[in-house]
């Protein structure tokens, strides 16, 4: 487009028309902060108010080595669709590549001018300057901005260039709003995502409560790889319920109707973990008159869960690093291969890279478990599902002792405050205890204040803590065993009334150990 004749051509008049330009710009800003709107207009008032014509924004692609037409006004189609250029290509890219404003005085004498958007016939005769700068988002050249200058015309080259670098940073200013807004949308979508993946799968059947964004994020991950083959490892804080989860992605898998062998690796001695895990042959030792299938026989076509896989010893865990790379195992005393199929999920509450530091564990066995990691979030980072889940526990601890208790909204919201150093199984355990113990059928928040000491929450229930550590912080551990050691005489008594007369199963009731609970009555009771 040609300049219109301009019956005044004085600095003033160019000044008037550069305010008039800003004064559009910001008032369609105002109005939309979209760059479809906003640079189309730009490039459109450039021309008709400052001569710059067939202005363009070209911006880098996905892959990063090419940078293409996306904006411009003056172009036809096909002229647009030819703006293609690679990075340091031609003046585009050259200006993309190196951040440098480049002024093409005569496009006729320039050879780094390549005429690939809009063939020299198309241009006015005589001679014709090109202008790029470039757009820059957080120190990163992402494209540059250009135009064609018709030189004649009275009017400083250095104010069209003071001007066009206002617009490249606008520009620029407006692309990465735009960004920004992309990834927020996006992560809005995955979270939506997310919540509408649970609720049309019903997370529930699955056994596990609670809608809370972390714990469906730990779901979701589950469901993702639970048709594939590689092992899984499952982190998080002790009582966030991770044989929940390993029950879980055995039901999503193709392996739903084949055996889910759970294994405590805490609970079985040093001596026996070999002979119980892989089976053994007839006459492996003393008293062995039959051979015996092992837990990883049993499993085999299904999911074997092995619970705190950080207690197996080092002497086993070689061999299970070669069942793992093998499928293969042989039976304590045996000397035969037996081919096991068999998926592999692991948990720990431990931190595995330490143990590994501290050469407790084996470094290969580490990597082989850890291909597919999934973090469970503490009850800290749940918080909006404690009420459903102490609802639940509270229906089921009513049912399961012929009770009606009930808590009222102050009591739940009570709830909703208190730290859970012990996460889900200490909620669940108190509820229990609450069950048992109360005697009203709905109870306050100051009736829990009886079974539930104050705690310090600032240290228990911090998310970023608990996202950093796989293990209980020490403190809370300790604050547990003391409000453990708190409970009064009659607390005592009515858990061992309630358990009729059994301490183990009263000290569970409280949330102790045996031998916490042993050593309180002992201690209330002289």
């Amino acid at each position: 487009m040609s300049l219109p004749n301009y019956k005044s051509d004085s600095p003033a008049f160019w000044r008037e028309q550069e305010m008039l330009l800003l004064q559009q710009i910001m008032s369609l800003v105002g109005k939309s902060l979209s760059p479809d709107v906003v640079l189309r207009e730009t490039l459109h008032l450039m021309s008709e108010l400052l001569g710059l014509n067939r202005g363009r924004v070209v911006l880098l692609d996905e892959t990063g080595d090419t940078c293409r037409i996306r904006y411009a006004y003056g172009l036809t189609p096909e002229e647009i669709e030819r703006g293609k250029y690679k990075v340091g290509e031609g003046v585009t890219g050259h200006v993309l590549r190196h951040g440098q404003l480049v002024i093409v005085q005569d496009i006729d004498l320039d050879d780094l001018f390549l005429a690939r958007a809009v063939p020299r016939d198309r241009l006015p005769p005589g001679p014709v300057s090109f202008i790029a700068l470039p757009i820059r988002i957080e120190g990163r050249n992402i494209g540059v901005l250009a135009c064609h200058r018709i030189r004649t015309r009275n009017r400083t080259l250095s104010s069209d260039v003071s001007i066009l670098r206002i617009l490249a940073t606008l520009s620029g200013q407006l692309l990465q709003l735009e960004a920004m807004m992309k990834a927020r949308t996006r992560a809005l979508e995955e979270q939506n995502e997310i919540l509408m993946h649970a609720l049309e799968h019903e997370s529930a059947k699955y056994g596990i409560i609670g809608t809370s964004p972390a714990l469906l994020r730990a779901i979701s991950e589950l469901e993702r790889v639970s048709d594939a083959s590689a092992s899984v490892l499952l982190l998080g804080e002790s009582g966030t319920g991770k044989e929940l989860f390993a029950r879980a992605l055995h039901l999503s898998s193709q392996r739903s109707d084949k055996p889910f062998v759970k294994v405590n690796c805490a609970a079985i001695p040093d001596t026996l973990f070999e002979s119980e895990l892989f089976g053994y042959d007839r006459g492996a030792f003393t008293g062995a008159t039959h051979a015996r299938e092992g837990l990883f026989e049993q499993a085999s076509s299904g999911t074997i869960f092995l619970d705190e896989i950080g207690e197996l010893p080092l002497s086993m865990q070689g061999k299970l690093l070669r069942t793992l790379q093998e499928g293969t195992i042989t039976r304590l005393g045996g000397k035969r291969e037996i081919r096991v199929d068999v998926r592999l999920v692991a948990a720990t509450n431990r931190s595995l890279e330490i143990d590994v530091a501290n050469g407790q564990f084996r470094q290969d066995l580490y990597y082989r478990l850890n291909v597919i990691p999934i973090r469970l979030p503490s009850l800290a980072e749940r918080k909006g599902d404690i009420r459903a889940l102490a609802l639940h526990f509270l229906s089921r601890a009513n049912q399961a002792n012929q009770r009606n208790v009930n808590l009222a909204p102050d009591a739940l919201a009570r709830l909703e405050a208190h730290p859970w150093p012990g996460n889900i199984r200490e909620l669940s355990n108190f509820i229990e205890r609450v069950v048992l113990l109360a005697e009203k059928p709905i109870l306050h928040a100051a009736d829990l204040r009886h079974f539930l000491p104050e705690a310090e929450p600032a240290h228990a229930a911090e998310p970023s803590r608990a996202a950093s550590l796989p293990v209980v912080p020490a403190s809370a551990a300790v604050r547990q065993y003391m409000a453990n050691d708190s409970h009064s005489a009659e607390e005592l008594r009515h858990a061992l009334q309630a358990a009729g007369g059994n301490k183990s199963r009263a000290a569970q009731l409280l949330g102790m150990t045996a031998r916490q609970f042993s050593y309180r009555w002992q201690k209330v009771h002289g």
